[in-house]
């Protein structure tokens, strides 16, 4: 089961709480308008009861008793309830409305009382006091008809009202957190497509004051200060190379020219050595200038048969192992001459470094439903590469286990300048993952045309 997103489980939460804050609230609110309503009438009817205790004390008691309201009830008995004194009209025909005695103390009863038209649930109030014809008993209601009416008007509001208010509070947490997630998922859409050759890309929604914006400040800061650092590395070993060019061209003549007078070993090995570190220098600066970006040259259509076969022409000179390239057909390829013939004879080289008595090489043309393209395979019957290095042989100055080479001489840069050169043309360099092959196998893919 897949985990919700950042995005849904934040509108739950967010929905979930307000949610549950909403319905404790409405609660609370519907109990505070019950007891407001309620202690509103009752501090009505105790004043009510006040005034006809009065009323029946001063002798001046009238028959009929106004209400507090429509629905409201008055009446005053004889203390032994047999004789109605006073009554309002809904209860004017009814004998004594409670049979409670409140003593002599203000007190408060719920019964139900029958009046003019039908029985209701009062609130009623009652209280004992005296009269020119004796103790009389004073009862004072107001129905809970109302407050029943209000509390149940407002919980119908609250049933309708509380799942619409979630649920726009739910709709509108989850456009915002979208319109939120959505700069972070540019964001991190952008920084997923950049590479060590693509330092000087910066992401979008810096410049903005909220925490989005701050984030892709912050990204574009890192990915300034690693560009700057690539920068300087790359500007590194290219100065350093160079610089150690002219030195090395130098030396190398001198020893030339030392060993056309006298066949000295030593010298014949200095200039070994020299000639090997000339060729580390080389890589370096074709490194550095892989590193520093696309070529300001545009790249031409040119044939990868013609380069394989030229390149395999000059490696049988060494006469060590057999060439095969009966399998080498036309495919076209799009790229920069040099640094295709530079892949090339990289992969020869370390074809013929590794191989015990033959390479084969392949060129075909591959068809793709988008695209096409061309594809060269370097096979030897050499020791091959173990899983554990398919990747690490690409590394820089990796030289692998020493025993699988029948040479000791190697910068470990070659197949490092292989696979930068054919990605640095839109293609593609790899070990062929075939267990059952023996030797080693590389797969090089280049764009047949203009990659999209």
């Amino acid at each position: 089961m897949r985990p919700l997103t950042l995005r849904t489980r934040t509108t739950l939460l967010a929905t979930l709480i307000t949610g549950l804050t909403l319905v404790l609230g409405s609660i609370a609110l519907v109990v505070t308008l019950d007891a407001h309503l309620r202690s509103g009438a009752d501090d009505l009817a105790q004043s009510r009861v006040r005034d006809l205790l009065a009323l029946a004390a001063s002798g001046n008691l009238p028959h009929t008793l106004t209400n507090l309201d429509d629905n409201g009830v008055a009446q005053v008995v004889t203390a032994d309830g047999s004789r109605v004194l006073a009554a309002s009209p809904n209860v004017r025909s009814q004998g004594r409305i409670a049979d409670f005695d409140p003593g002599s103390r203000l007190v408060v009863e719920t019964v139900r009382a029958p009046d003019d038209a039908e029985t209701e649930t009062y609130r009623l109030w009652a209280a004992t006091g005296d009269s020119p014809d004796g103790p009389v008993v004073v009862y004072v209601g107001t129905a809970l008809e109302s407050v029943h009416e209000a509390t149940h008007t407002l919980r119908r509001s609250l049933y309708v009202g509380v799942p619409l208010a979630v649920l726009l509070l739910g709709l509108g947490t989850w456009l915002v957190l979208g319109g939120a997630l959505r700069r972070i998922d540019r964001i991190r859409a952008q920084v997923d497509t950049i590479t060590e050759d693509r330092l000087d890309t910066r992401v979008p929604g810096s410049g903005v004051d909220d925490e989005v914006g701050r984030l892709a400040d912050t990204m574009n800061g890192m990915l300034g200060r690693l560009e700057s650092s690539a920068r300087r590395q790359r500007d590194f070993v290219a100065d350093v190379s160079h610089d150690l060019q002219s030195p090395l061209a130098a030396q190398r003549a001198q020893l030339e020219v030392a060993l056309t007078v006298s066949q000295d070993g030593l010298a014949r090995d200095v200039l070994a050595t020299t000639e090997e570190m000339e060729r580390l220098v080389a890589d370096l600066l074709v490194l550095a200038a892989a590193d520093s970006g696309p070529s300001a040259a545009a790249p031409t259509l040119l044939d990868l048969e013609d380069v394989v076969l030229e390149e395999a022409a000059r490696a049988r000179t060494t006469g060590r192992v057999t060439i095969d390239t009966s399998r080498v057909s036309a495919a076209p390829a799009l790229g920069h001459d040099t640094e295709v013939r530079r892949i090339v004879r990289n992969l020869l080289d370390n074809a013929l470094a590794h191989a015990r008595s033959r390479v084969e090489l392949r060129v075909t043309s591959v068809d793709s439903a988008a695209d096409g393209w061309a594809r060269l395979d370097v096979l030897d019957d050499g020791p091959g590469v173990p899983p554990e290095d398919r990747e690490r042989i690409f590394d820089r100055f990796h030289r692998g286990d020493a025993s699988r080479s029948r040479h000791t001489t190697g910068s470990g840069l070659g197949l490092a300048i292989a696979r930068t050169l054919a990605e640095r043309a839109g293609g593609s360099l790899e070990v062929d993952t075939d267990d059952g092959a023996t030797g080693a196998h590389f797969v090089l893919l280049l764009p047949a045309g203009p990659v999209a």
